[in-house]
């Protein structure tokens, strides 16, 4: 007879990589954990002595859970007022169950299909073989490497030429919240690759740009513009953190967090900002204590 303590014992060890899974598929944190709490429920029901391989198992069922939950998501997104962002993960430098996903590789796993994401993410990030892929996506294993290998071309692009240590990332950072404080224009230009980007993320629930601003000066006049006025703010904290496998910022009045601010760095200039403000996908994010604090 199977106890219910055989299911929470085997379940517990896997519940980080599972919540990776479901994180890197949905971008959303609250959502991941809703999925892999579905997926413990059915663990805990399910016939567990026909189950050969718990891993393989649970994998399979966050994959089908969140391709089923992707379906209603996308619907939403086409909705979503502004530019929509993953939201952030705070990770610690030396968290060794880490993968190579970035922020920026999280985006464009965005334009790929549901099961070109799922593919790739067991397979390539998470070292499933391509047997143990097929079961979880309901497809055989020769449809699941063609998937892989167009969900590898998409996202080639978007891995840096010259990546950066997380020394020099952090640099980075620190200068341009300096230059930031500023106000100085041509220093926050200097600090930007020519063909910048930069992502506000709102959701219609804070001031953000509702559209991507692009290009070296428009991006660093619009950051000298916004956050001068919130540097004066009473109970202003600023610390810097790893946001989803990049150099970033998290920015707090008063206890609460505000917004993050994440960079992605090519060749030693930043080629991509991604704030998030829409407080709803800020509620996991501590907001101290602040340290290593920038202020």
């Amino acid at each position: 007879m199977q106890r219910p303590d055989d299911a929470a014992a085997t379940f517990a060890p896997l519940r980080p990589r599972l919540t990776r899974i479901a994180y890197r598929m949905l971008g959303s944190v609250a959502e991941a954990e809703d999925i892999v709490q579905d997926a413990y429920l059915r663990w805990h029901g399910a016939d567990r002595s026909a189950v050969t391989d718990a891993s393989a198992f649970l994998s399979k069922t966050v994959t089908r859970l969140c391709l089923d939950h992707l379906k209603s998501a996308r619907v939403k997104r086409e909705t979503y007022i502004g530019p929509w962002v993953p939201e952030p993960m705070i990770e610690p430098n030396d968290d060794d169950q880490a993968d190579d996903i970035t922020l920026t590789l999280m985006m464009a796993l965005e334009r790929l299909s549901p099961l070109e994401r799922a593919a790739f993410l067991l397979h390539d990030v998470f070292g499933q073989n391509f047997d143990v892929v097929a079961q979880a996506i309901d497809r055989d294993a020769a449809a699941c490497r063609q998937l892989a290998s167009r969900a590898r071309e998409h996202v080639r692009s978007a891995k840096p030429r010259f990546p950066v240590s997380p020394s020099q990332g952090a640099d980075i950072a620190k200068a341009f919240f300096d230059a930031s404080r500023t106000g100085e224009v041509g220093t926050l230009q200097a600090l930007l690759a020519k063909d910048v980007v930069l992502y506000s993320d709102g959701g219609g629930k804070r001031i953000a740009a509702l559209h991507p601003i692009h290009g070296d000066l428009n991006v660093a006049r619009f950051v000298a513009g916004v956050t001068q006025k919130g540097f004066g703010v009473p109970g202003f904290t600023c610390r810097a953190e790893t946001v989803d496998g990049l150099p970033g910022l998290v920015m707090a009045e008063n206890g609460e967090v505000q917004q993050t601010m994440a960079f992605e760095i090519d060749d030693g200039q930043i080629t991509a900002i991604y704030v998030v403000r829409n407080p709803d996908k800020l509620k996991h994010v501590s907001a101290g204590p602040a340290t290593p604090s920038l202020h």
